[in-house]
């Protein structure tokens, strides 16, 4: 006997049918592994850049406030600052106040590759919004960060 065979996404229960959940997970899991592809010539994941991104837009944050910013857990915040500094991306300072803490900033190396990532990324996401209005962009961007907010609130 031959199991059945699931839907293709976008049909079914992976479609317009499915829960939103669901399909929040799907196009999340399916925009990583674009991404993962469009970086990995550069040598970067798309947890890489996302610590990448934060540092450039919030530069001096600590590593728990990285790990708290790019959704990831500290664990893996450790090990993407260590390769990152070892490679030269990154660099720490001590805290002026509180020296124990270390605060993380972009170095010449990073904003370079950070924009090499960029550029690769704004293609991923020109895919994405391909066929959408500006209005209807705006809309799925004010969703998507209410959701977030709302979420986190009731949290």
């Amino acid at each position: 006997m031959h199991g059945v065979r699931p839907p293709p996404p976008g049909s079914g229960k992976r479609g317009e049918d499915g829960h939103i959940a669901y399909l929040l997970r799907q196009a999340q899991a399916a925009t990583r592994l674009t991404l993962e592809r469009a970086l990995a010539d550069l040598g970067v994941t798309q947890p890489q850049f996302a610590v990448l991104t934060m540092l450039n837009a919030y530069p001096g944050l600590s590593g728990a406030d990285v790990a708290r910013v790019a959704l990831l857990t500290p664990q893996t915040v450790g090990v993407i600052i260590g390769n990152l500094e070892r490679d030269g991306a990154i660099q720490k300072t001590p805290h002026p106040v509180h020296g124990r803490v270390l605060q993380w900033t972009l170095t010449r190396l990073g904003v370079g590759l950070l924009d090499q990532c960029r550029r690769r990324v704004a293609a991923v996401e020109q895919r994405l919004v391909t066929g959408l209005s500006a209005k209807a962009e705006l809309t799925i961007r004010r969703w998507l960060s209410r959701i977030a907010v709302d979420l986190h609130q009731h949290d």
